[in-house]
């Protein structure tokens, strides 16, 4: 300990740093890191000031625990991590003319600001969206429901480039959290990484509506909107929320002026152009104009996708942390409504462990996300459902079940189907047998002390009919 304190904070500081970049990688380092500053250690605490609100909350939320784990190695007595704004260094002004001439650049070469540059910050003065470096077409995960969307945003993205824009304007929509917002990202980085010097912003309606407001009250309206028709490249988030008919028709002008010029527009909402009744009818009219592609809802695949692919990350930073596919399988099959649920699954599930050291099982699962499945009425079980959830989830088919055959591969999901048959319904013995091929009761009763003596001893398996209930009760 004594050695420990004769090392410069500065110093243990640096090579927590360095290994916040030797695992995240330089990209994530330069947006998220490179601007943090030592504050302090003061006894169990470790102050660390960053440049905006924005970033500490997104280092709170995001990063936390990642630096914890990593600060512990230099100051072993650290309990928590405490991130502050710092006040601004006043170390003279700088240039109007250097930033004018600041240009938009890629996630690995932003400035030491802590933060991603919102594209087309500096230019003009006229200041984006942020942009987050994570969403990006390598991380968006691709389904049946979302093939369309991603190839028309990559070509979109790719056409650009290479000036050839074949749709124009593409619209999105679809519901929320299944991934509008992470392509309007993704073709913004895709764009800036391929093309450094176009002109590419990216904006929430919300944000347009109070820059232009803004520009309203400071009277200089004509100004904010000649900075709007030089973009090259225009993408709008959250169309729905575009409201008021003055906003709305300078808007449009905007758009007009950049489609006719040849410049691209991407816009992104809940619903399709023709269904956003508060939005005037011409400017419905030219955002049906283009390209007009929906994401679907996810299927199962998708969504079990999404889930090992969180899980996965989830894991490889939480040491010891392991989630069981049959975890992962019950939620996929139980949270339907969007990408979101089923990262905050995860975040919850990780956050659980390390706050009780319970290992992760589908009954934990179950209470932590009973809230996010809410909307599922319980149902009566019948026999019925039985033999389809069986039948689908160990791949055979319903007559083999019914069969007389006498695979193992068959014979085992076939007694499962029956004990599953006595523990959920109120059906007799010579019922559940008749329902299952005619079979003795005997049989029926065989079967479901085999499959209780096997539960006794095998966990994996138990931890399969404990899957099969409760997708069957829910």
């Amino acid at each position: 300990m004594a050695q420990q304190e004769q090392v410069a904070p500065s110093e243990a500081w640096a090579r927590v740093k360095g290994r916040l970049r030797a695992e995240l990688g330089e990209d994530v380092f330069a947006s998220w890191f490179r601007g943090v500053e030592l504050g302090g250690a003061d006894g169990e605490v470790l102050h660390l000031t960053v440049a905006t609100r924005f970033l500490r909350n997104w280092l709170r939320s995001h990063y936390y625990d990642f630096v914890l784990r990593l600060a512990r190695a230099e100051w072993p007595d650290i309990e928590r991590v405490e991130f502050k704004v710092r006040q601004p260094h006043f170390g003279g002004e700088v240039p109007k003319e250097a930033l004018r001439q600041r240009r938009p650049v890629a996630p690995s070469l932003t400035e030491a600001t802590g933060l991603p540059m919102p594209l087309r910050t500096g230019s003009g003065g006229f200041e984006g969206s942020p942009l987050d470096p994570r969403l990006t077409f390598t991380s968006f995960l691709v389904g049946v429901s979302n093939r369309l969307v991603h190839a028309a945003a990559q070509e979109v993205a790719q056409a650009f480039a290479n000036a050839q824009s074949l749709f124009n304007p593409l619209f999105l929509h679809g519901n929320v959290g299944l991934g509008k917002t992470h392509l309007l990202h993704a073709i913004s980085w895709e764009v800036t990484k391929r093309k450094p010097e176009a002109e590419v912003l990216y904006l929430t309606a919300e944000r347009f509506m109070s820059g232009f407001v803004q520009a309203l009250r400071a009277r200089d309206a004509l100004a904010f909107k000649d900075k709007l028709r030089k973009i090259d490249i225009l993408l709008i988030d959250d169309m729905e929320f575009l409201q008021g008919p003055t906003i709305q028709q300078e808007f449009c002008h905007t758009l007009n002026s950049l489609i006719d010029g040849g410049r691209q527009v991407v816009v992104a909402a809940d619903r399709a152009p023709t269904q956003l009744d508060k939005l005037d009818m011409r400017m419905r009219s030219r955002l049906g104009g283009g390209l007009v592609a929906e994401i679907g809802a996810m299927d199962y695949d998708l969504r079990h996708k999404i889930l090992e692919k969180r899980a996965l990350e989830a894991c490889k930073d939480t040491a010891g942390l392991a989630i069981p596919d049959t975890v992962l399988d019950f939620l996929a099959e139980r949270l339907t409504e969007s990408g979101r649920e089923l990262e905050g699954a995860i975040h919850r599930l990780r956050a659980s462990y390390q706050l009780t050291d319970q290992p992760v099982t589908i009954e934990v699962a179950e209470q932590i996300v009973r809230d996010l499945m809410r909307g599922a009425e319980p149902r009566r079980v019948r026999i019925d459902d039985i033999l389809r959830t069986v039948s689908k989830h160990y791949g055979v088919n319903r007559g083999d079940l019914l069969s007389g055959r006498r695979n193992r591969s068959i014979v085992r999901p076939r007694q499962i189907g029956m004990y599953l048959a006595k523990l959920l319904t109120s059906r007799s013995l010579p019922e559940i047998g008749r329902r299952f091929g005619n079979r003795d009761h005997t049989t029926v009763l065989h079967a479901i002390r085999k499959i209780e003596q096997l539960m006794n001893d095998d966990n994996q398996l138990r931890e399969e009919i404990e899957l099969l209930k409760r997708l069957l009760r829910d």
